[in-house]
């Protein structure tokens, strides 16, 4: 299985933004634990993080044909983004939706999704754990397949 993980704007900032929300753990120290993860599993997994959407839809564009699952935490652009749930509908690549913190329990705008209608599921306000979660997730949903 190939796993893609896709993360949004101001994700690489990890351990330095806000880190009462967020944690102490750097963007480097997550790339670790997810690959480890991957090797532990069984899969291919590719990391990409960008802050600029168009990047972020392309890039979900080319995974068509070449991965079996994609791990997304779009950060700001849950709130925002139609292009970003368009990429995943017009892929059909399954998809698990990851945030760091409770995004329900924050502010008013946090709690709109755009691209949770193009996921088969949402970890959130797990951490870091939540894309260890999301990608077993995805492994269990290709095994049943």
């Amino acid at each position: 299985m190939k796993i893609l993980v896709i993360n949004g704007p101001n994700l690489n900032m990890l351990g330095i933004r806000e880190p009462q929300i967020y944690g102490r753990t750097t963007y480097e120290d997550l790339c670790a634990r997810i690959r480890d993860h991957a090797q532990k599993i069984g899969a291919e997994v590719e990391i990409y993080q960008s802050n600029h959407e168009g990047d972020l839809v392309d890039r979900i564009q080319a995974a068509y044909g070449n991965i079996d699952g994609i791990v997304i935490n779009p950060a700001a652009y849950t709130h925002t983004s139609v292009a970003l749930l368009d990429a995943l509908k017009a892929v059909g690549i399954p998809a698990v939706e990851v945030h760091i913190s409770d995004v329900s329990a924050r502010e008013d705008f946090r709690q709109i999704s755009f691209v949770r209608r193009a996921c088969f599921a949402s970890v959130i306000g797990h951490g870091i754990d939540g894309y260890l979660e999301a990608m077993d997730l995805l492994w269990e949903s290709y095994r049943e397949n």
